[in-house]
């Protein structure tokens, strides 16, 4: 598989696995508690895989890279925050940790974006990681408030349906950020295998 279909395939991971996160983290009367549950963590697996993914397609080491590679980062931490029997206090702390770790990597990506701006596609990318870093920052918020919460029993019982609607809308917002990506992704590699093309005709009839 070459660099810019490693590229597109990432994006396409990273995209289904946030709406899959997204879906998982909204609730819904028609999916039970611990389908939601598995839909959020089988989210984020793919997530890791597609900034994974995407990270090796870069081939040189870049802004984008690292972000990619941070991005993936923070959906392993979450998935450790999902999947292992710590005590709630630390599986919500590794949750809201692997958010801002994801937050980082979309600032960092989002800053090799800002430098290639004058590009057409770029404006895609560019909010597209805007978006996807509020929508985890408002997923590490979310945490952040549950967590405090928890020491008050009286004001987790108040908190809980705020904190939840925070966590839905920033998955969300995720999610939407990361279809948007994929969409300037795609724009991205096709002007520049067009380019290509371009070149290779140019090349022949030389």
């Amino acid at each position: 598989m070459d660099n810019q279909l490693k590229e597109i395939f990432g994006a396409w991971l990273s995209a289904i696995g946030t709406v899959t996160s997204a879906i998982g983290s909204t609730p819904s009367l028609f999916i039970k508690k611990d389908l939601r549950n598995d839909l959020n963590l089988w989210g984020n697996v793919l997530q890791g895989v597609g900034n994974a993914v995407a990270a090796d397609g870069q081939g040189e080491l870049s802004l984008e890279t690292i972000g990619n590679e941070l991005q993936s980062v923070g959906n392993i931490t979450v998935i450790a925050g999902l999947i292992i029997d710590f005590e709630d206090e630390v599986q919500q702390r590794l949750i809201i940790d692997g958010n801002l770790i994801q937050a980082l990597g979309g600032v960092t990506a989002l800053g090799s974006e800002l430098e290639d701006a004058s590009e057409k596609n770029e404006v895609y990318n560019i909010i597209g990681n805007l978006l996807q870093v509020i929508g985890n920052s408002l997923q590490a918020l979310s945490g952040a408030y549950e967590l405090k919460a928890s020491y008050n029993k009286n004001e987790k019982s108040n908190q809980d349906e705020n904190d939840e609607s925070l966590d839905v809308i920033g998955s969300w917002i995720q999610a939407i950020g990361s279809v948007i990506s994929l969409i300037g992704q795609i724009h991205e590699e096709s002007e520049e295998q067009n380019n290509e093309d371009e070149k290779n005709q140019i090349s022949k009839n030389d």
